[in-house]
């Protein structure tokens, strides 16, 4: 980040990586981990659907299992949608609804669906800034082989709760926030208020001791929660702290910025907004 080098895409590594070693099985763990680790798939994520969002486990893209000369397999219908980067992927880890007759969490499982199988339809969802990052993904009569499913049938839930601690631990962005805020201190140096650096204005100065103070704090939690997993533990609530925080602490850095950089700080891109 300090380099600002291109992150690496963290669907494979950083999350679905630690549910195969988690809940896969043997043959899962050796043929998609190698994968992951050098490329040779791009993931994405099938979790949210338009009526699937904050309440994930309303989700109600279908699998229905059958068996026939090609073997047993799943049958799959239904959207997805906010799907970062799926315009990409060539596989997406998807939670589907087995049961439609248990609760909401005991009737979903984890599978492995290939982007190119045949009634696997991606359309783009254009951002406000005019980009094209997140898709809808429609799944028609999509064939999955059974052994694609990770972990036990109608018990998805639990690996999708695993994955989401490892998404939000490492969504908290650390290292972008160290490097914005180093950014933030060299234009703080070169601008001046009242001739004098704004680094020595007492307003300015005092907000940023408390974001430094804010991300060194986070810093420190940030390792405890994978020294902990190093050590064969699982994140736990931390990590959904570290996202909000993390999340607080950008917007902080971002602001002051804004303010350092005055004028110098508006956008050329009002005729992509108008």
């Amino acid at each position: 980040a300090l380099a600002n080098a291109p992150r690496i895409v963290p669907f494979g590594v950083n999350m679905l990586g630690p549910v195969l070693i988690k809940y896969g099985n043997e043959a899962q763990k050796r043929y998609w981990l190698p994968r992951i680790l050098d490329g040779s798939d791009w993931w994405c994520q099938g979790y949210s659907e338009p009526g699937a969002g904050s309440d994930l486990a309303a989700v109600k893209t279908t699998a229905v299992r059958g068996t026939d000369a090609g073997g047993d397999h799943y049958i799959v219908n239904g959207q997805k949608t906010w799907t970062t980067l799926g315009q990409h992927a060539n596989m997406i880890f998807c939670l589907v609804r087995t049961n439609r007759e248990a609760k909401k969490q005991e009737g979903i499982s984890f599978l492995l669906v290939d982007m190119n199988s045949p009634g696997v339809e991606v359309r783009p969802i254009i951002t406000l800034d005019g980009e094209h990052e997140v898709n809808e993904v429609f799944f028609t009569d999509v064939r999955v082989p059974a052994e694609n499913l990770v972990g036990e049938e109608n018990r998805g839930w639990t690996c999708a709760k695993y994955l989401l601690t490892y998404e939000r631990t490492n969504i908290a962005g650390v290292g972008f926030s160290v490097a914005a805020l180093a950014r933030l201190k060299r234009i703080a140096a070169t601008q001046t208020r009242n001739g004098k650096p704004l680094l020595d204005d007492p307003s300015f100065a005092s907000r940023l001791a408390r974001v430094e103070i804010d991300l060194e704090n986070m810093k420190t939690t940030n390792l405890r929660v994978i020294a902990a997993v190093a050590g064969g533990g699982v994140p736990g609530a931390e990590s959904s702290m570290l996202k909000i925080r993390g999340t607080e602490i950008r917007q902080e850095i971002l602001s002051l910025t804004r303010r350092a950089m005055g004028v110098y700080a508006r956008p050329f891109t009002q005729d992509m907004l108008d």
